[in-house]
């Protein structure tokens, strides 16, 4: 969930779908034919790498193939400027978030926080019941915030170091996590995208959770199968060494079990309804005080003084807010794991949502969107059909669009009264944007949602091995699209 609180919602329910009817459905695919075929051949070059920089330059190449059918449609070189502005615009709160979350990672790393949370979790979680514990862990902590961007930006970060200091792969760690907190996001009444799917659908809130429910409480019990039986297959490397990294975390900080209070307090804190950048804000300062008082000499160290004084002390904290950081341990597998680019280190990401949002708001504005997702509708010529097209439709608004909220309000809007004139109660539609809107997000590179989790998981921008993992959120589509097929829990409209 792009983790904005409730201060763009009503906006996104506001906002206009732009059509253009002299454009047909041929010209609105030439910006996303080319997207993919440049994307695809960027990629064979670049591998991992090609999210780091030359993604998002395609990305503006796409948008320039856009403008150009636009140009010839007589769409003007102002109007696609204005979307473009509401598009980069309706994202402010996601890249504050991210500058936020590079902050938080920073102190934390610095005052002990995370390596306490990988130090006693290498004690409690072994490797064989691993995976699945990441699924529970990270529902519960995303039922309970209602955000799956918190719930990477916390326990998600030390799991995945817990994970890799066991010898799992951080790809399947990743997939893990993801998948139990995309399942807290649509389950939580707490979770701006589950209210927002219903207010599209015409829908209620809890009639809409309940019956969600019946998709998705299937499909998370299959990912946590899936994953016991990796975890009972698994062959890990790191087993034999934990009890070196364990005096490794130990010798190199000041591990205590009262550190767990300030992540504790971050999610008391968004649990209580705290908008996400004040939360994220007060856990990154209270990291940056807890480092002065549990691990001064890392702090004088980062400063480069010989003492702590008041100087050093800000210079040592501001740091590990801001810039490159790292604390050198005996391991050198937990050297690369103890680093952490502050707020620098998610300017790539924020470099490449600016560029994805560049591409989706001339798309919005040559109305090639609206096209598009009005072609999928007249296809739907069956209930089944209906389902299907809504689902196709957020996924092209996923892949086109690059922002979840727009997957979720596009259809929505031009959905829903073809369920309406089918007799169909607005939770069909408001579960389907659900299950393949909000959870397929994560699984697009370039969608806001997915450059920022593999930021925050992997460190780096590209980072894409999770994507094979997230079982929960390659499975949703399907499992609603197999309920709509069998008609299996197909609410019609009450008469009245």
């Amino acid at each position: 969930m792009q983790d904005e609180n409730n201060l763009s919602e009503i906006k996104i329910e506001d906002q206009k779908i732009i059509e253009n009817k002299e454009l047909n459905i041929w010209e609105a695919l030439i910006p996303v034919l080319a997207l993919v075929g440049m994307l695809a051949y960027n990629i064979y070059v670049y591998g991992d790498d090609a999210l780091s920089g030359s993604n998002q330059f395609v990305l503006l190449l796409g948008a320039a193939v856009a403008a150009i059918v636009g140009f010839r449609n007589k769409v003007s070189y102002e109007r696609m400027l204005e979307e473009v502005a509401e598009n980069i615009k309706s994202t402010t709160g996601a890249l504050l978030i991210l500058l936020m979350v590079g902050s938080l990672a920073g102190t934390w790393l610095v005052s002990g926080i995370i390596p306490t949370m990988i130090y006693y979790g290498l004690q409690i979680l072994n490797p064989t019941i691993f995976l699945a514990a990441c699924v529970i862990i990270c529902s519960i902590i995303s039922i309970a915030t209602g955000s799956s961007w918190t719930t990477s930006a916390t326990v998600g970060i030390a799991l995945v170091g817990i994970g890799e200091t066991l010898g799992i792969s951080i790809g399947m760690t990743a997939g893990a996590v993801l998948s139990g907190a995309y399942f807290g996001d649509k389950m939580s009444p707490l979770s701006d995208t589950t209210n927002l799917a219903p207010a599209m659908a015409g829908g209620e809130l809890f009639s809409h959770i309940k019956y969600m429910a019946l998709t998705t409480v299937p499909t998370i019990l299959v990912t946590l199968i899936i994953f016991i039986i990796i975890g009972l297959n698994i062959d890990v490397t790191g087993t034999p060494q934990i009890e070196d990294k364990l005096s490794a975390i130990k010798n190199a900080f000041n591990i205590s079990p009262w550190l767990f209070i300030v992540p504790v307090l971050v999610i008391i804190m968004i649990v209580k309804k705290t908008p996400p950048l004040i939360a994220l804000l007060t856990g990154s300062l209270l990291g940056g005080v807890t480092a002065l008082i549990a691990q001064p000499d890392i702090i004088i160290k980062i400063a480069g003084a010989e003492s702590l004084s008041l100087q050093s002390a800000y210079q040592g904290v501001m740091n590990a807010l801001t810039v490159d950081t790292a604390v050198e341990t005996s391991s050198e597998e937990l050297n690369d794991l103890f680093t952490s680019g502050g707020m620098k280190g998610m300017l790539g990401t924020i470099w490449l949502i600016v560029c994805a949002m560049v591409f989706g708001g001339v798309m919005d504005a040559i109305g090639a969107l609206s096209r598009i997702t009005k072609s999928l509708l007249n296809l739907a010529t069956t209930t089944f059909g209906l389902f299907a097209s809504t689902v196709a439709s957020c996924l092209a608004l996923n892949l086109t669009a690059s922002d979840q909220y727009l997957a979720l309000v596009v259809p929505g809007k031009m959905f829903k009264q073809a369920y309406k004139d089918r007799g169909l109660a607005p939770e069909n539609l408001s579960r389907t944007l659900e299950d393949s809107g909000t959870v397929t997000s994560v699984l697009i590179p370039w969608n806001t949602c997915g450059a920022y989790h593999s930021k925050v998981l992997f460190g780096y921008a590209g980072a894409t091995a999770y994507i094979p993992y997230v079982f929960f959120s390659i499975l949703s589509p399907f499992v609603t699209l197999l309920f709509a097929g069998f008609s299996i829990k197909i609410k019609q409209l009450t008469k009245k």
